[in-house]
């Protein structure tokens, strides 16, 4: 069975296919090492900002085709990369700006050979681009901005104007929609509302209507999130995982959840509580078996390397990948009708009518599959090939007892487990359901 999800305007076919995406975030605040809001966090207006750090820019071992290499044998299948954050920094040879990595020690735009990395490996690729822009001469002060308890800089942003920065917005929008071939993702970033007496900025201050209709006129096929305060092709909760598929007005939708290894997306020297190999991995099966993408982010050095704390987590998923990426590209959530066991989550490819049980417990000897008798032909771990053996129904021999019956009833399908659990970091069982390719 396939669920009814609402139509997107932007082709999402690929992008339900192949589930596990790759994200950048890259900028001048690699070099302060300690998180990519740090222009607002402490208070530093465009000038002191770009004075510190601007002519100190120079990624000297930047390698996209590592990075790419990377991320490809981590199983992921697409690449969002930061072409501007609310910095106002910019990662390619913009025309409309001298604020960019080109008139930095890189010389050089660095999204392009970044691009052309993740394409040869056949990886699909998307740009984030800031809505935010705290280097611009007439962005706003708002509730997010830097200077936003400066009574001198509030009472100087009176005087900006605004669709001066707006023009900008366009601009380099039609910019990074014209010069870089097919872009396959748009990640705009963000919209927010009023908050302690400054204003929010929305919909009308991006003129959202009229950017989308120019996204759609140079790319009508790229896939476009949702934070230009109108509705999108993707949904994108952020940091949490859903506790189920993601719906609008009772609607399943498109949707990507962004995750960082750590608590910072730009790069954190001594941030610590980086997550385990094991849990990035249930994450995403997580997220997969209730019908999302995850795209997991890296914060690159100022030098230009994932950090080696990205490189193990990226290795170890990687591994577990190359055994039981079956159980993540092409699937879904599972037919809302099987049931899930205890301490597991259930993917599903409905082209080829195969179940992925993803163990997250092992238990002891056996797995009760409620509703699932005379519904499986073969059962096998996916790791290794190896045959699970299944018991199913009741033989009704005169003998009517609870040990005998194990537990079962006619309708439940008992996986028979080997006791020691494989040495994966979560085992999967694959099932193939009768009716299949």
């Amino acid at each position: 069975m396939t669920y009814k999800i609402e139509p997107t305007n932007g082709d999402s076919g690929w992008f339900t296919h192949d589930r596990f995406g790759l994200f950048i975030h890259w900028g001048l605040y690699s070099l302060a090492a300690r998180h990519e809001w740090l222009q607002s966090r402490e208070r530093l207006s465009g000038e002191k900002y770009r004075n510190k750090y601007f002519n100190r820019f120079d990624p000297d071992l930047y390698d996209p085709e590592l990075w790419a290499q990377l991320s490809y044998d981590a199983g992921m299948k697409y690449a969002v990369v930061t072409t501007k954050h609310h910095e106002g920094f910019c990662l390619w040879d913009s025309k409309l700006t001298d604020y960019k990595a080109p008139n930095t020690p890189a010389g050089r735009d660095l999204i392009r050979p970044m691009t052309e990395a993740f394409r040869e490996r056949g990886m699909k690729v998307g740009f984030y681009h800031s809505l935010i822009d705290w280097h611009h001469p007439h962005y706003t002060i708002d509730t997010k901005h830097p200077l936003r308890f400066d009574e001198e800089a509030i009472a100087e942003s009176a005087k900006k104007d605004f669709a001066q920065y707006r023009d900008y917005l366009f601009g380099q929008t039609k910019e990074l929609l014209t010069e870089y071939g097919d872009v396959d993702l748009l990640f705009y970033d963000f919209s927010f509302p009023e908050e302690n007496g400054l204003p929010g900025k929305g919909k009308e201050d991006w003129n959202s209507k009229e950017l989308i209709k120019l996204i759609r006129q140079l790319q009508p096929n790229v896939l476009l999130n949702d934070r230009l305060q109108i509705g999108g092709d993707i949904t994108t909760p952020e940091q949490y995982l859903p506790t189920k598929w993601v719906q609008i007005d009772g609607k399943r939708v498109v949707w990507e959840t962004p995750h960082t290894f750590s608590g910072s997306w730009g790069y954190h020297r001594d941030e610590e509580s980086w997550k385990s190999v094991d849990m990035l991995v249930k994450m995403l099966i997580d997220v997969v078996s209730k019908g999302g993408n995850l795209l997991l982010n890296v914060g690159p050095t100022g030098r230009g390397e994932f950090d080696e704390r990205s490189i193990d987590r990226l290795k170890g998923i990687g591994n577990w990948m190359r055994r039981h990426s079956r159980s993540i590209y092409g699937c879904t959530q599972a037919p809302e009708t099987i049931e899930c066991p205890q301490d597991c989550r259930l993917t599903y490819n409905p082209e080829t009518n195969r179940l992925y049980v993803h163990v997250y417990s092992w238990p002891f000897k056996s797995i009760h599959l409620h509703g699932l008798a005379g519904q499986v032909e073969y059962a096998q771990l996916l790791n290794d090939a190896s045959e699970i053996r299944f018991k199913q129904g009741i033989v009704h021999s005169g003998i009517d007892n609870g040990a005998y019956k194990e537990g079962r009833d006619e309708k439940t399908l008992v996986l028979s487990l080997p006791v020691k659990k494989p040495d994966v970091a979560v085992p999967v069982i694959e099932l193939f359901l009768k009716g299949g390719a």
